[in-house]
């Protein structure tokens, strides 16, 4: 029993250099080694092995990130002060890159992110903001992407989320849109005087080439008007004619 503890020191260290030796790395990890400082090359997945002492690594993620671009205070083209929010969709292409050519590359991809998105949104008017996102959101993908190249990142989509206006700017708009309704529903209701107006000169110019068309269509007004239940009505015919002469020896 004194032997085994005697022995107890030795087996804890191999117990650690075994845990420092063997690392397991799943699917969608990567590891980028280290010997004596000195890249050595990028290892996995499975099983690796590491010289105890002499090399180190660092784990590396390629899973696409989902990343929150926070709000941000910008300033549009026509001078409106603005709130935009974003989401970033982005992963590691190349392990090496991402450790060596830069200090932490989450960080910087979220920096440089945020300033993109300030920088592109106040090249734009409020009105293309709100109805170009698809233009925006591509512009920020391709200069996201290609700052991010040397650090080994792949920038796949960026999206603008949320864009909160001033609340007097929101009142104007309302009313912008309120007068632009009643715009179109002037001119609809002018277009149907119009249309309407059309037909009926086609219709008495009709009219006035039968004699007849004119009675049979007064007799079938007699009819509409009469028809139904519960209704007396009592209609007095009175030759358009008769009227004229009247009034003519008056």
């Amino acid at each position: 029993m004194p032997q085994i503890y005697s022995f107890l020191p030795l087996i804890i260290i191999l117990i650690i250099l075994v845990f420092n030796t063997i690392k397991i790395l799943t699917e969608y990890e990567r590891a980028v080694v280290f010997r004596l400082g000195r890249l050595t090359g990028v290892r996995g997945p499975g099983l690796i092995i590491l010289i105890p002492g002499l090399e180190k690594m660092r784990r590396v993620d390629l899973r696409t990130v989902t990343m929150d671009i926070p709000s941000q205070d910008i300033i549009s083209k026509d001078n409106v002060t603005l709130k935009v929010n974003g989401v970033l969709y982005f992963r590691v292409e190349d392990s090496e890159k991402a450790i060596i050519a830069i200090e932490d590359y989450w960080s910087a991809t979220a920096q440089i992110a945020q300033t993109t998105l300030r920088s592109v949104i106040g090249q734009f008017e409020l009105d293309e903001i709100l109805s170009q996102r698809d233009k925006i959101n591509s512009k920020l993908q391709v200069i996201l992407d290609e700052q991010t190249e040397p650090w080994g990142i792949k920038v796949s989509a960026v999206e603008v989320k949320a864009i909160d206006l001033p609340l007097e700017m929101q009142r104007a708009m309302a009313k912008q849109a309120e007068a632009e309704r009643d715009k179109r529903a002037k001119v609809i209701s002018a277009q149907g005087e119009l249309e309407a107006s059309e037909k009926l000169a086609k219709a008495a110019e009709m009219l006035n080439t039968q004699d007849n068309a004119i009675t049979l269509r007064y007799l079938d007004t007699m009819r509409e008007i009469s028809a139904g239940e519960g209704k007396s009505t009592t209609f007095f015919p009175l030759p358009i004619d008769l009227m004229k002469s009247m009034i003519e020896k008056k």
